[in-house]
């Protein structure tokens, strides 16, 4: 598959930053100057992200409402104009097609929000079921660009610059229309990173002039570009999932922890027999946070195992970044499951890992061991999400 460049792909070129191949064959700028700057500037200061790569999938007619009822697990039946909900959609064995955001702009006019690797994918489900659903649907993404300003400071810095929104009255997973000089835009009190943040809409044909506007606007509120390493390690302290490897037709909302967002009460949405099954089954395996006793992150896949066995002695690294370390000499016990995602979590200071793990080895305070290289490195079940867990930054009102 030929690679995919958003609006902005030139700029981040220009800013030096390495691109990388990611979901939806996009490529996406890995960093600008170092991750652990990136990650904690974003905590203290401002960061912003091209996130071009989501998709958009425009939603209008008399039975748009109903057709995403019936897509979605969650309900949207009771949505206000200007404002957003999360949701997943489901196959017929309550898989997870895809998890979602959906705008309200009227009775009649929604947006959906995709992630990035399976857009294509979820705008033909929806247009599939929207055959005789009296519902017009069209794949809008090529003409948005998206750069997301998340971070303290990102009322301040945008305060300073959006006209036409109230930015202190807009709470949390609300939308506004803006304008940002002759550039008209959507600005959604939303993000990916667990601040205050807002997300931006903006013509994909106006995003270098908006992108620098920011930059230049930026230095005076301590603004760095983040990239692709930062934001798998700002999510991570936050537990959000990403489609791919932690999201897939292969586990449902169960699997995931997203089960609080499903509305049984609503009597048709698709996967919903099966995802009541499911509910009283019971699952096999879940989604769980992890802390690593090392310095190198997990790899994707990595195994996780039960513990068999540790040894009475300790023993030394010879060589790597944790060389003259003492280590415990753990003997992996059987398989019970494989990391996701893994990375330094420079707000907390702990070496984190999401992973899928038998449900008899997910309670918090669980040991594990986890393959790093060719290291069994010591592993704890830990509670998330890791940092902010009552979620009180991003729903910051002042």
């Amino acid at each position: 598959m030929p690679e995919r460049r958003s609006p902005l792909y030139e700029h981040h070129l220009r800013m030096g930053a390495q691109m990388v191949r990611g979901g939806g064959d996009y490529m996406f700028p890995l960093c600008y100057t170092t991750p652990a700057e990136e990650h904690i500037n974003t905590r203290t200061n401002v960061g912003m992200q091209d996130l071009s790569s989501m998709g958009e999938v425009d939603v209008k007619g008399p039975g748009a409402e109903r057709l995403l009822n019936r897509l979605l697990v969650n309900d949207i039946r009771d949505m206000a104009p200007g404002q957003m909900r999360y949701s997943t959609m489901c196959n017929e064995q309550g898989g997870v097609v895809d998890d979602v955001t959906v705008y309200k702009f009227g009775d009649e006019h929604f947006m959906v929000v995709t992630s990035s690797g399976p857009r294509k994918r979820t705008h033909r489900w929806i247009a599939e079921h929207a055959e005789g659903a009296s519902a017009y649907v069209c794949d809008i993404t090529a003409a948005i660009a998206l750069p997301v300003v998340q971070g303290p400071r990102s009322r301040e810095l945008l305060g300073a610059l959006l006209e036409d929104v109230d930015l202190a009255a807009l709470r949390y997973f609300r939308f506004a229309p803006a304008r940002l000089g002759e550039t008209s835009l959507i600005v959604s009190r939303s993000g990916y990173t667990g601040e205050l943040g807002y997300e931006l809409y903006a013509p994909a044909e106006e995003a270098g002039p908006l992108w620098e506007t920011l930059l230049r606007a930026g230095r005076d509120y301590g603004l760095l570009p983040y990239g692709l390493t930062t934001m798998q390690t700002l999510r991570i302290e936050k537990a959000y999932p990403l489609y791919g490897r932690d999201i897939s037709e292969e586990v449902t909302p169960f699997h995931v922890g997203l089960e609080r967002w499903i509305r049984f009460e609503k009597r048709d949405f698709i996967g919903r027999e099966a995802l009541l099954h499911v509910q009283a089954r019971g699952i096999d395996r879940r989604w769980v946070g992890l802390t690593l006793d090392g310095e190198v992150p997990a790899q994707p896949d990595a195994p996780v195992f039960a513990v068999g066995e540790v040894a009475s002695q300790k023993k030394r690294a010879f060589s790597g970044p944790e060389a003259g370390a003492s280590l415990d000499a753990l003997l992996p016990g059987e398989q019970v499951g494989h990391v996701t995602a893994s990375g330094r979590g420079h707000s907390v200071g702990k070496l984190l890992a999401m992973a899928y793990v038998r449900t008899t080895h997910s309670w918090p305070g669980c040991r594990l061991v986890v393959q790093v290289g060719e290291r069994a490195v010591p592993a704890v079940v830990t509670p998330t999400p890791f940092f902010d867990p009552q979620g009180a930054r991003l729903r910051a009102k002042v």
